[in-house]
């Protein structure tokens, strides 16, 4: 076998384990949904409580600052039905997706 084929071979199996390796990290994190009416929104700390249908609180971070400014402006306020997805980052639920439930 010549060097330079072997050279090849090595670098495509590396590049191979570091492909894989970022592709099962980026799926390892697996995305939670509810439903639930919004019981408590603090903008200081960006965290939003939800009551789940099955009446379980719920505290989700929000960071993006198109949600929190529906917060803000009141277009989501305590008491509106929502559908949330988050992960768990940190020990934390960050939020992905925050919407009104109606007209979903």
């Amino acid at each position: 076998m010549k060097k330079g084929s072997l050279r090849s071979i090595i670098l495509l199996v590396v590049f191979s384990l570091i492909f894989s390796a970022t592709v099962t990290s980026a799926f390892s994190e697996d995305v939670i949904s509810i439903k639930g009416k919004v019981k408590t929104i603090d903008l200081n700390t960006k965290t939003v409580i939800i009551t789940t249908q099955d009446g379980q609180d719920v505290t989700v971070v929000v960071e993006d600052e198109a949600t929190l400014a529906r917060f803000r402006d009141g277009r989501i306020s305590e008491g509106d039905d929502v559908r949330v997805k988050y992960k768990i980052q940190d020990g934390k639920n960050i939020s992905t997706s925050f919407k009104k439930a109606a007209g979903c």
